[in-house]
């Protein structure tokens, strides 16, 4: 089977079955024995994360994640092995003296019932999500189908490259929580180029997208209230209302002032309370996300946001708790790794058209590692692969993958003959 048919089955494969964050157990066992049967080494779980750097993990989930991947097939051994914690790192040397590139593709799911609409590829093609409520509707099945491409491909064209590589298949990138605990452990610290890319975002099919700046900074809260119960009616007094110190907090919220330093913004995405309609409400649950152009911007709405629920707290005369469950921070890359890009895209035919963009908008975790590796001396820049697409995380999401995963692999290949081929010019 050639790599492109390759790839399109192996992605298919991972879009039937989902997985979110800190859960991708199955979907580890099929990289890492994937990259085991193609000659790389392979780390899995606290070798290839900082358990104490994790974010946003859920026990209950993952023990739940777990004995569903057993019953898929999954060895017990290798569950062992990852002591519960996903993500995958293969690494392969070429045995010549040369760069060490490394790139980063990640590997989760989102909370979204797939379509069955008949006109859905995955449906009319037979792949469509087998998990209810759990759907590859950003495009990371087909990250992790190129990322096992390229590691394909290393293999089989070793003796015309030097130098080593990192192939870093992440967990968790939803919610920005799977980057820091890899950053953490320093497996990007000794890099000398960084690459990481997405699929579809601002670009279409045909089209390549060159990203030298312009992700948002952004924390992830969950914050909980808890007061005091009473019955309502017969002793009003006694209480004290979480709902009411919540829904205080998120009215001043939303009046958090601007910045000149920066673009803002604030989500108050979710707020859960009370126990009954007689019972003055003991818990509240707040889930909401700040995003600043820069880490300082972002941080300058965090600062707010804790003053904000001290205030209500205080006021309605409950305790409060925050937890930080994930977090970005804003691009870094590097001319030499933008240029780079720029000069791979222009080899491949199947980018009729290069964009170039220094603002995005939107929050990545790749940026973690960005930081990390540029901050130690590395070179590099994020790429979007162009797919038609009316937004991601969609009921009908898809890659178009016949057409649009082999110029990304041409392209990923191409950008390795540029950074470790031995007769790279």
């Amino acid at each position: 089977m050639n790599i492109f048919e390759e790839a399109i089955q192996t992605r298919r494969k991972f879009h039937s079955r989902p997985e979110e964050g800190w859960t991708e157990f199955e979907t580890s066992y099929l990289v890492a024995d994937r990259l085991k049967t193609l000659g790389w080494k392979v780390a899995v779980g606290l070798d290839v994360i900082d358990a104490e750097a994790v974010l946003g993990r859920d026990p209950e989930l993952v023990q739940k994640a777990m004995k569903r991947a057993a019953s898929q097939g999954v060895p017990a051994e290798f569950l062992e092995r990852t002591n519960g914690y996903t993500g995958v790192i293969g690494t392969f040397d070429t045995g010549r003296k040369g760069p060490k590139t490394a790139f980063r593709f990640d590997m989760d799911c989102v909370q979204v019932q797939e379509s069955n609409d008949e006109n859905h590829l995955p449906v009319k093609e037979g792949f469509a999500s087998q998990i209810p409520g759990l759907m590859h509707a950003c495009g990371h099945d087909g990250h992790t189908a190129l990322g096992l491409s390229l590691a394909r491909w290393i293999g089989e064209n070793k003796d015309e490259l030097c130098g080593s590589f990192v192939l870093i298949f992440q967990p968790a990138e939803e919610g920005t929580r799977g980057a820091a605990p890899i950053a953490a452990k320093g497996w990007v610290d000794d890099v000398d180029y960084f690459f990481a890319g997405h699929c579809g975002m601002y670009c279409q099919k045909g089209e390549i997208g060159i990203c030298s700046g312009g992700f948002f900074a952004t924390s992830k809260l969950d914050i909980r209230f808890t007061g005091v119960p009473s019955h309502a009616g017969a002793f009003p007094e006694r209480g004290r209302s979480a709902l009411s110190a919540a829904c205080s907090a998120v009215m001043m919220m939303q009046g958090i002032s601007r910045t000149s330093q920066g673009d803002s913004r604030i989500s108050i995405g979710k707020l859960t309370a009370g126990e009954g309609r007689n019972v003055t409400p003991v818990h509240a649950l707040i889930q909401l996300e700040t995003r600043g152009e820069t880490e300082e911007v972002n941080e300058f709405l965090v600062n707010n946001v804790r003053n904000i629920l001290k205030g209500a707290a205080e006021a309605y005369e409950t305790k409060y708790e925050i937890k930080i469950v994930g977090h970005a921070t804003s691009l870094m890359t590097t001319p030499k790794g933008v240029e780079l890009l720029k000069k791979t895209a222009s080899l491949v035919e199947g980018y009729g058209k290069v964009r170039t963009f220094d603002r995005v908008g939107g929050s990545e975790d790749a940026t973690v590692l960005f930081k990390r590796a540029v901050e130690h001396g590395a070179d590099g820049a994020f790429f979007m692969w162009g797919v038609n697409n009316q937004g991601h995380h969609k009921p009908d999401f898809d890659l178009q993958d016949v057409e649009t995963m082999p110029p990304a692999i041409l392209f990923c290949q191409n950008l390795v003959k540029q950074t470790n081929g031995i007769n790279k010019n």
